[in-house]
């Protein structure tokens, strides 16, 4: 695949984090149920991991299903976990090919076994890859993250394996799922909802965000790439004062 030569290959994302949304409403707009937007969403999956890893993002997150995702009907869940199992199942020697690691965060506990299985084969398979590492978040939530985190956190205190003063922002980190990654620079959500959604709500505290009004199933490479453009245009400046602006002692 031939790359945009008007991005800037220094000024790469290492990280990049995707709401995928809009699914269902693509599904409707076909007169399908929706069911038919998550298997056409895959598609969407395949393009945007290739066109990542190509491009030399290092971590790429995809939000996959929430803790709130086990609320809809019985009938919708089974399907996504099937499907689950079908898509890890069928990429692996794609991942594979790629040199492409998979990870998962989230309470991977609460999936089905079968589903737990086939993830955790396709994850020690693709743990020596060092291209890109694509994170599937799965039953997962930042409310969830966070509450698991301060218990991790009370119950090492109680032990006496760390003191109430020495808990810090990086010790809250490191009990976080993502503790072997970078805190994400770009946050992407398609659909044109302008929502977080309960996603990585502590690493995303300093995100670029990028909306898109694409329904996940017709995002593409080329989309991807336009989110990249637009993080390239900002001045990223953590609560500082930007590069062109004077601060008031200067003249």
């Amino acid at each position: 695949m031939t790359l945009p030569n008007d991005l800037d290959s220094s000024r790469l994302p290492q990280h990049v984090a995707i709401i995928m949304d809009g699914n269902g409403r693509w599904a409707r707009q076909q007169g399908k149920i929706r069911t038919f937007g998550h298997q056409n969403g895959v598609l969407a999956v395949r393009d945007t991991v290739e066109a990542a890893a190509e491009l030399g993002v290092k971590f790429l997150s995809l939000y996959a299903f929430s803790t709130e995702n086990w609320k809809r009907p019985r009938w919708e869940v089974n399907a996504l976990m099937e499907l689950l199992i079908d898509t890890i199942s069928k990429e692996t020697k794609t991942l594979m090919d790629n040199n492409i690691r998979l990870q998962a965060i989230g309470d991977i506990n609460s999936l089905p076994e079968k589903c737990r299985k086939q993830l955790d084969e396709t994850i020690q398979k693709t743990n020596s890859n060092t291209r890109m590492t694509l994170i599937l978040a799965l039953s997962y939530s930042s409310r969830w993250e966070i509450t698991n985190a301060v218990q991790e956190i009370v119950s090492e205190a109680i032990k006496g394996n760390i003191k109430p003063e020495d808990i810090n922002d990086n010790v809250i980190s490191d009990h976080m799922c993502t503790r072997f990654c970078p805190d994400p620079e770009l946050l992407i959500r398609t659909s044109g909802e302008y929502r977080i959604s309960n996603f990585m709500l502590w690493q995303i505290a300093y995100t670029e965000l990028f909306f898109t009004n694409k329904l996940w199933p017709d995002f593409r490479r080329n989309d991807f790439f336009d989110a990249i453009r637009d993080f390239q245009k900002r001045e990223r400046r953590y609560g500082m004062l930007s590069e062109n602006q004077p601060d008031d002692n200067d003249a």
